[in-house]
């Protein structure tokens, strides 16, 4: 898959088969419109042509809060990269690109860039300045400048919208299974291994701290989890290791801030400030409060038990 990032320097695509949207999960709903794509250029022997955005368009126009991801940018790269498309355009989104009007995003974006034989898009596309631009006018300028408009069907684009909001729902919620079902994998982040206060090595089961490396990324719901993590240097290349992971505040403490640990099981390696991957494989119960350290300690015995055989 060829990657670009500058629209001013794209490439003279082979009638460009091409359809435009955020892709956040590259979720089940978003492969069915990928096999679409396929299809069509296949038809006309044609580039497959997937656009982008970054940053998420929600984080610079809609709600303030903005929203949280189920893939950074280079996560989906990596998942678009296993779908067999030709070409992945990210464009910079940003107050400007946004502000274009409905008659310019056609014209000076769509068309004078890529030069499409068809695109594939939704039939509530909108676009533009005030999200002015609508299938219809996609369909209009078509006619005018010669390239086909295809429609994804509703249902699809209904179960994309639900997907997408039901992903992120279920991470919340802990319910990892709806979750690994809808995304069509297993949920994964990176960070940075950092020093925490060790206390965990205290007990017997010694955490891996990790600082997530974007603070966009969606962070699961408090709880214990099992999980496959992954060192990512040249001493443990495609080595995955069990082990069992915390998220909270770790109230058997009074903490006062919301940590990530990861327990990695029969490892012991000094791997602060390298990156770690974690794959979430279920989930295994939700953040306790516990009389002293040693009630801790006899819980986290039973959790390690709990995760292994979840590891099977």
């Amino acid at each position: 898959m060829n990657i670009h990032y500058d629209l001013n320097n794209l490439p003279n695509f082979k009638n460009a088969v091409i359809t435009i949207g955020t892709f956040d999960g590259v979720h089940t709903g978003h492969k069915k419109i990928l096999e679409q794509l396929k299809d069509e250029a296949l038809k006309v022997a044609g580039d497959t042509v997937v656009v982008t955005f970054h940053p998420h368009p929600r984080n610079i126009v809609g709600d303030t809060s903005g929203v949280k991801l189920l893939t950074i940018l280079s996560e989906k790269i990596e998942l678009l990269e296993k779908e067999n498309i030709d070409h992945l355009v990210v464009i910079p989104f940003d107050d400007e690109f946004a502000n274009l009007l409905a008659d310019e995003y056609i014209t000076n974006f769509l068309y004078k860039k890529f030069k499409p034989h068809t695109l594939i898009i939704g039939y509530d596309h909108q676009f533009g300045k005030g999200r002015k631009g609508n299938y219809e006018l996609l369909e209009e300028y078509g006619c005018r400048l010669d390239f086909e408009v295809k429609e994804i069907p509703k249902q699809v684009l209904l179960q994309l919208a639900v997907s997408s909001t039901r992903v992120r729902k279920a991470l919340l919620h802990q319910d990892i299974d709806t979750a690994t079902q809808l995304l069509g994998y297993q949920y994964f982040f990176e960070g940075i291994i950092i020093k925490g206060d060790q206390l965990g090595r205290t007990i017997g089961y010694p955490t891996a701290n990790i600082q997530i490396n974007n603070e966009d990324k969606l962070v699961l719901g408090d709880g214990v989890y099992a999980v496959f993590v992954e060192i990512k240097n040249d001493k443990y290349l495609h080595q995955q290791f069990g082990g069992m992971m915390y998220i909270g505040s770790r109230p058997v403490v009074n903490g006062k801030r919301r940590v990530i640990e990861v327990n990695i099981f029969d490892f012991d390696d000094d791997i602060y400030d390298q990156t770690m991957r974690v794959t979430v494989k279920t989930y295994v119960r939700g953040d306790m409060n516990f009389n002293g350290l040693n009630a801790l300690k006899d819980q986290l015995a039973i959790d390690k038990e709990n995760c292994l055989k979840a590891l099977l």
